[in-house]
C-alpha cells in the first residue's frame, strides 16, 4: 500500500510567464516539509505550477490589481500511485495574499498526503479485515480522504498562522482540490473558487454540471455562523450584490467569501477554513473538470466554460484559451473595473485515444448555469 513512498521527486521543469521556476520551487518546499516532519512522504511523479499536457491544462494570468496572487498546481502520480493525480487552485487576497496562497499550495498536497497515510494506517489498524476492494470501498475511502482534507486544512490554516515570514493577519486565501483516485474524485473547497465537470446528458448534448459551493457569505448556512459569531454581512453601496464579511465595529476586512485560509483578523467572528469534501465516480459520459478561480466566473458561465474547454482542438491550450475568453468577456461585461486575476486547471477524464471528440457536442449543447 505505501510502496514507493520514500523515493524522491521527479520535477517536470515548466516555466511561467516570469521565467522562474515554480513548479521546481512548489515541489522542493514540498520535499523540506516532509524532511521536517521526519515523514515518509517524498513522492515520485510531475508536478505542474504552471504548464499543460494531454491529461492536464494550467494557466494563470495577472489581473489590473497589482501582482498576480493566484496560483497553482497539478501533480501526476500523487503519493507514488499511477492512478492518482492532484490538482488546486489557490486565489489570495489582502497586502500578502501572493504569499498565502503559494505557501497554502506548497504545504497542502504532502500535509494532505500525510494525513491520508496516517488516516489509512489507522483504520486498518482498528479493522484488519477492512476490505477496500469490498462493496462498501467507496463509502472509507471517502470518509478516509474527508477526514485527511479535515485534518489538512486545520494544520496547514494553524502553520500559516505561526509563519514567521508571512504576515496572514489581514490576507488570506481560498483553495479548491481535486483527487482523482482511479474512476473516482474527491474534491475539497474552501472558498469561492469553482469547480464544475463536463459531461453528456441523456439527450446526447454536453453539459455542465456543478461541482462545488461558492461559499459567499450571504448564503443562508455561511450568514447563520457569521452572524452568530457576531461578524457582519453587509454590501457597500458603490458595489451592489456584492457581500462581504466585517468585524463587528469595523469596517474591515470586507472579504467577499466565507472560507479561507489566513484572515486571522476575522476568524473569531466567523471565518472558517473547514472544507467541504465531496467525491464523485467517473463515468465514461464524464470528459473533463475545470477548475478555476472567482474572476473567471465572474464572467464567465458555467457552460460557456465548457464550451470553450471543448472546442479547444490541442488539450494543453485548453486553460489558456478559457483565461482568455474570460479576459474579453470581462472588457465588456465590467468596464471600469479593475480585472481581477484569472487561473483554470483543466483536468481532462479520458484519454485522447478513447475518448469521442468533444467538439461535437458543442453544437448540441443545452443551456446550464
Amino acid at each position: 500500500m505505501f510502496n514507493g513512498l520514500v523515493r524522491s521527486f521527479s520535477i517536470k521543469r515548466v516555466k511561467n510567464n516570469n521565467g522562474n521556476n515554480d513548479a521546481k520551487e512548489a515541489a522542493d518546499e514540498m520535499a523540506r516539509e516532509a524532511k521536517k516532519k521526519e515523514l515518509i512522504l517524498k513522492s515520485c511523479g510531475y508536478v505542474y505550477a504552471e504548464g499543460s499536457n494531454n491529461s492536464a491544462s494550467v494557466f494563470s494570468k495577472r489581473g489590473e490589481k497589482g501582482v498576480n496572487q493566484d496560483c497553482a498546481i497539478v501533480w501526476e502520480g500523487f503519493g507514488c500511485q499511477e492512478d492518482m493525480i492532484f490538482c488546486g487552485i489557490f486565489d489570495g487576497h489582502g497586502p500578502w495574499g501572493h504569499y498565502v496562497s503559494k505557501q497554502v499550495r506548497n504545504s497542502m498536497p504532502s500535509s494532505l498526503l500525510c494525513h491520508w497515510q496516517k488516516t489509512l494506517a489507522e483504520a486498518t489498524l482498528l479493522d484488519p479485515e477492512l476490505d477496500f476492494e469490498g462493496s462498501d470501498k467507496s463509502l472509507s475511502r471517502f470518509d478516509i480522504w474527508k477526514q485527511s482534507y479535515l485534518k489538512t486544512c486545520a494544520s496547514v490554516d494553524q502553520e500559516l498562522e505561526h509563519h514567521r515570514k508571512i504576515d496572514s493577519y489581514n490576507s488570506g486565501s481560498t483553495a479548491l482540490t481535486i483527487v482523482r483516485q482511479g474512476e473516482v474524485i474527491y474534491v475539497s473547497n474552501v472558498g469561492d473558487s469553482r469547480a464544475v465537470l463536463a459531461t453528456v446528458s441523456d439527450e446526447g448534448s454536453l453539459v455542465a454540471v456543478q461541482l462545488t459551493l461558492d461559499f459567499k457569505p450571504n448564503l443562508p448556512q455561511e450568514k447563520e455562523r457569521i452572524i452568530e459569531c457576531n461578524g457582519r454581512v453587509f454590501c457597500l453601496k458603490d458595489e451592489p450584490g456584492v457581500h462581504r464579511v466585517w468585524q463587528p465595529d469595523a469596517e474591515t476586512p470586507g472579504l467577499a467569501m466565507s472560507r479561507a485560509f489566513g484572515d486571522y483578523c476575522i476568524k473569531e467572528y466567523g471565518l472558517v477554513s473547514v472544507p467541504e469534501v465531496t467525491q464523485r465516480h467517473i463515468s465514461p459520459k464524464d470528459h473533463f473538470i475545470i477548475l478555476a478561480s472567482d474572476g473567471i466566473w465572474d464572467v464567465i458561465s458555467n457552460q460557456e466554460a465548457i464550451e470553450v474547454v471543448s472546442s479547444t482542438a490541442e488539450r494543453p491550450k485548453a486553460a489558456k484559451r478559457l483565461v482568455e475568453q474570460a479576459v474579453r468577456a470581462w472588457k465588456k461585461k465590467r468596464r471600469g473595473y479593475a480585472m481581477d486575476d484569472m487561473s483554470a486547471v483543466c483536468l481532462f477524464l479520458h484519454s485522447s485515444s478513447s475518448s469521442s471528440s468533444l467538439s461535437e457536442h458543442v453544437h448540441h449543447v443545452t443551456t446550464y448555469k
